[in-house]
């Protein structure tokens, strides 16, 4: 019964991210230069994990991280090889965009990083995409740093967000 409401929850932010999606169709978009249209993902870097097949409908099939890229975004930092960005609150982002990432305005340009959920102690090394708004607007996680992190996929959980190491 569990996974039938992971899997309506994830449905939901699904289909949201679709209709979002259809906004950059919209006749007014079209007047925009160019690097003003680009979306994070444009910015991604290369997952190494395959995107979810068309027919993911459960968490598990959505992600598809292996136990070696886990364990990998699981090592812990080098001490000393960080600098603290700040905190953010974080939504799930797209969860067909493999890998672990966080899209984030506290980066100007792709950087490497962590992010740490306080509430666990778990972090994870991520990609940090950079997104326009202020420090203080809101970031968005991939599925599997989230499930890393132990965070609840559907809460907003407040992370603390390193570059480097």
């Amino acid at each position: 019964m569990r996974n039938v409401t992971i899997a309506a929850r994830l449905g939901i932010v699904i289909l949201g991210g679709l209709s979002l999606t259809a906004c950059g169709k919209l006749p007014f978009l079209k007047d925009r230069p160019e690097a003003e249209r680009k979306t994070p993902a444009a910015s991604r870097p290369e997952p190494v994990s395959p995107p979810p097949a068309a027919s993911a409908r459960t968490v598990d099939q959505f992600d598809t991280t292996t136990a070696d890229e886990r364990k990998k975004a699981a090592a812990a930092p080098k001490p000393g090889g960080e600098t603290s960005l700040g905190d953010t609150v974080a939504s799930l982002g797209d969860p067909a965009a493999p890998g672990f990432w966080l899209e984030t305005p506290l980066v100007s340009a792709p950087a490497k990083g962590r992010v740490l959920n306080p509430a666990t102690g778990k972090s994870a090394q991520v990609d940090l995409i950079p997104i326009d708004g202020p420090k203080t607007a809101g970031s968005r996680i991939s599925l599997a740093a989230m499930r890393l992190i132990e965070a609840p996929l559907t809460d907003l959980p407040t992370l603390r967000v390193f570059a480097g190491g």
